[in-house]
């Protein structure tokens, strides 16, 4: 290529220029690694057919109990990015258990992209005796992001990457709870969940000054590839930005889009059937939906004895969120996993979804350590394989569940269950062989009427159950109404739908209180 220079004497020549340095230069000045790029890699894969990916691990890691796996730490000190001008650091996850194959790792910086190499000395194996050389090229099994969140001279753990597609999000002074995923796939069908992965990773150097953080990402699976942007902003209320494209490979029974995965034991709708110093043991107590013509839905959740699927046909969703709406301490009583201080996730979409369902999954468990529900949106129409779908979302971790809300909608503080029960003329309770439920309705609108304002309930119960009972009072000490509604099951064996509302009038007041009481409760 021809381009012009000048001389000392201010006499113009001109002077071929290598192209591969003006390639150089080019590169140095525009170059920029993006969505783009992922998306392509992804739709190779789904080209292609699925390798499953291999474990590198010897069987002494992969056989570790996890009290040995807890043992393996990472060197605070040589935390990535700890000697540069910038707010966040990289710390990662050795593999071990079940986090037995490798992620590969890459930054980005201004002008190339470098992977970041494994390297025992980011460890501290403690007890856990091992052969230097057999691990020497393991690679890593995730990462997690730290941050100053809720001091300044004190970096916090905000985010966490590890396991299948799965990663956790905190913001100020809250801890972790449930996860989000980049996929899922035939969640709760005969056939199986698959579970797809992110292979590899891309983290965007942060300059001096950024508040958020940009972490690329590459899913693979049998069925589907994916490429993620994820733009994490910490604070308060921390929110994740996430761009998507998925190709599938094949076709799949159910694609679960933005899915959230959490835990319910037990709650105030769903008491413990155990004596529990804890009322309640939950990472969520709820599904919250927003949907497209402005109905707000609250799901209380259930541990059930089977597996029990609920949907939500819905056209452009405006949001959904597995939510923790009792905050109390005195709820949970547990000063160690603090269940009071665990976020609320929140998906909100950016643009229009279409048509298709909110689906709620819920799984028996019987202790806290599994994660048993799983909340998600499935498009009606899923395009053939090879075929780009993209989907926008942001997604929040919070503590005000209120803010989720128009000022104008009242939703649901409490749904507390009993024995159903009639007050005899001696003021005696007598059971009655129903089942009761008290649901508490707050709002800033509903603070605001007059404690006698004329308001009423609207009750719709499915064909297996029958309303003994549906009435309304003020509550002063929430400023809200409290229902009373209390129904007679008529086959223990199959499970009972209900839905409630308070209206004033012509105008709806709240949400809708939707709730499946399980099959044998």
């Amino acid at each position: 290529m021809l381009i012009k220079v000048e001389n000392k004497g201010g006499l113009m020549k001109m002077r071929w220029v290598g192209a591969a340095v003006l390639l150089a230069l080019y590169a140095n000045n525009s170059w920029a690694f993006n969505l783009d790029d992922v998306a392509k890699q992804a739709k190779t894969l789904a080209g292609k057919s699925f390798e499953a990916p291999k474990s590198n691990l010897p069987s002494q890691f992969r056989e570790m109990k996890f009290a040995d796996y807890q043992q393996i730490q990472f060197n605070h000190d040589k935390a990535y990015w700890g000697k540069l001008r910038t707010p966040f650091k990289l710390e990662f996850y050795h593999q071990g258990m079940y986090f037995d194959t490798p992620v590969k790792i890459n930054e980005v910086a201004a002008n190339a992209v470098r992977e970041i190499k494994y390297s025992p000395d980011y460890f501290n194996f403690g007890n856990v005796k091992h052969d230097a050389d057999a691990v020497k090229n393991l690679g890593f099994a995730g990462f997690k992001v730290l941050y100053p969140l809720n001091k300044r001279d004190k970096d916090d753990e905000i985010t966490s990457f590890l396991g299948a597609s799965y990663f956790r999000v905190i913001g100020g002074d809250q801890v972790y709870g449930l996860s989000a995923r980049g996929l899922a796939i035939d969640t709760a069908l005969p056939s199986g969940e698959e579970f797809p992965r992110f292979k590899e990773f891309w983290i965007a150097r942060p300059k001096p000054q950024d508040k958020q953080l940009v972490i690329y990402a590459l899913l693979d699976s049998p069925r589907a590839t994916g490429a993620y942007r994820f733009t994490v902003h910490p604070g308060k209320e921390t929110t994740v930005d996430v761009q998507s494209k998925v190709y599938l490979r094949d076709k799949v029974g159910k694609l679960g889009v933005a899915p959230l995965t959490s835990m319910f034991l037990f709650g105030a709708n769903q008491p413990s059937p155990v004596t529990n110093f804890r009322p309640e043991l939950h990472d969520s107590d709820g599904l919250s939906i927003h949907s497209g013509n402005g109905e707000w839905i609250w799901r209380p959740l259930n541990n059930p004895r089977h597996l029990a699927v609920s949907t939500y046909t819905i056209e452009s969703p405006k949001g959904f969120g597995l939510l923790q709406r009792s905050r109390d301490f005195s709820r949970y009583q547990d000063l160690d996993d603090r269940y009071d201080m665990r976020p609320s996730g929140w998906v909100e979409p950016q643009g229009d979804w279409g048509k298709g369902r909110v689906e709620l999954v819920e799984i028996p468990t019987a202790d806290e350590t599994n994660d048993n529900i799983v909340a998600f949106w499935t498009p009606e129409n899923l395009p053939d394989p090879g075929k780009e779908m993209s989907f926008s979302y942001r997604l929040h971790f919070t503590r005000d569940e209120s803010q989720l809300h128009s000022d104008d909608v009242a939703w649901v503080k409490n749904t507390l269950r009993s024995a159903g029960d009639v007050k005899q003329s001696n003021l005696v309770r007598q059971p009655d062989g129903s089942i009761a439920f008290t649901i508490d309705f707050v709002g800033k609108a509903m603070s605001e009427m007059p404690d006698n304002s004329q308001v009423a309930p609207q009750v719709s119960v499915g064909d297996n159950g029958e309303v003994v009972e549906q009435s309304v009072r003020y509550n002063p000490v929430t400023k809200g109404w409290r229902l009373v509604l209390r129904l007679r099951v008529k086959d223990n064996k199959q499970p009972t739908e209900m839905r409630a509302a308070l209206v004033s009038g012509d105008k709806t007041l709240t949400e809708t209180w939707s709730y499946q009481l399980p099959a044998n409760e």
